[in-house]
């Protein structure tokens, strides 16, 4: 079942994606093309019906000529008062909330993350020239990163490319939390 919360933020993509889209004269198949994200995938998206990637939201924003916190966030929100849940594991605490945006080359995304005891997110690689900082701040975060793996307990922080495969784990029996910025 989906929370008030979720629900809020695939309503904000639909409505932005459709008038994104509308606003650059792409038909459905056109932007589906030119983010290599099924159209019926942004036919249910558009509807505030289907959740999607990470990865394929950065897609459709690049295909649009925008960026990831215009299509999740409320229209006319400020960049730093974002505040929507845009992520969700197996585990109801287990969550990603983009906090801001900033601009950047493209832009940078402040957001807080938690996980349940056993859950994980595994990224797709995003596209080349993106990093991320991530600080640790409560239980014990394990990032594998292609075939390294980092272990960082609270205050702890690193930094990397992440144009390439990486996940996040909670390998513990507790929460894990912690701060990731994303830097585009």
């Amino acid at each position: 079942m989906q929370s008030d919360r979720e629900a809020t933020v695939l309503r904000h993509v639909g409505e932005n994606l459709r008038r994104l889209r509308a606003e650059a004269g792409l038909s459905q198949a056109a932007l589906a093309k030119d983010s290599g994200v099924s159209r019926r995938t942004i036919i249910s998206l558009e509807a505030g019906e289907a959740n999607i990637s990470l990865s394929a939201l950065d897609r459709l924003a690049d295909a649009l000529d925008t960026t990831f916190a215009t299509l999740v966030a409320e229209r006319g929100a400020p960049r730093t008062a974002i505040d929507e849940i845009t992520w969700r594991g197996a585990h109801p605490s287990s969550v990603g909330v983009l906090h801001s945006s900033s601009p950047a080359a493209r832009e940078v995304q402040l957001w807080t993350w938690a996980l349940a005891p056993g859950d994980r997110y595994d990224a797709e690689p995003d596209p080349a020239g993106w990093s991320e900082m991530v600080v640790a701040t409560a239980g014990r975060l394990t990032i594998q990163i292609e075939d390294s793996t980092l272990t960082l307990d609270p205050g702890e922080h690193a930094t990397y490319a992440s144009d390439q495969q990486y996940s996040y784990l909670n390998a513990t029996e507790g929460p894990v939390t912690f701060v990731r910025i994303v830097i585009a």
